[in-house]
């Protein structure tokens, strides 16, 4: 996958929000005001950085070669993924709908509520 198809998928699922907190350099895709996907807009980094579930994360980083611990992120909770790796693009969209489920899932009630 490349980049455009990363936005266009994050920007699919329902209140998803798109910023650049980190300046013009980084797409951040949020929900409830909380991240779960970014972007590197230089071209310098050919992947995308996504929030994961640990246990999922550890067996994903051992069976892809494109699949590692988060750049600049928390390791344990965020991966990032390659591009054009080995990891097929059905796959990549799915982890891109789990990192948003995993944040949805951990907002607050009242913001959750808000949203649905």
């Amino acid at each position: 996958m490349y980049i455009d198809q990363i936005r266009e998928a994050c920007l699919a699922m329902p209140y998803v929000t798109e910023r650049q907190p980190y300046g013009p350099d980084c797409l951040v895709f949020e929900i409830g005001g909380k991240q779960f996907c970014l972007l590197d807009l230089t071209g310098k980094h050919q992947f995308f950085t996504i929030k994961a579930d640990p246990d999922y994360s550890l067996e994903l980083q051992a069976h892809y070669a494109s699949v590692r611990p988060g750049f600049h992120c928390n390791k344990k909770h965020w991966i990032s993924v390659d591009f054009n790796g080995d990891v097929p693009d059905s796959l990549q969209l799915e982890l891109l709908r789990d990192a948003r489920d995993i944040v949805f899932r951990n907002l607050p009630k009242k913001i959750r509520e808000t949203l649905v």
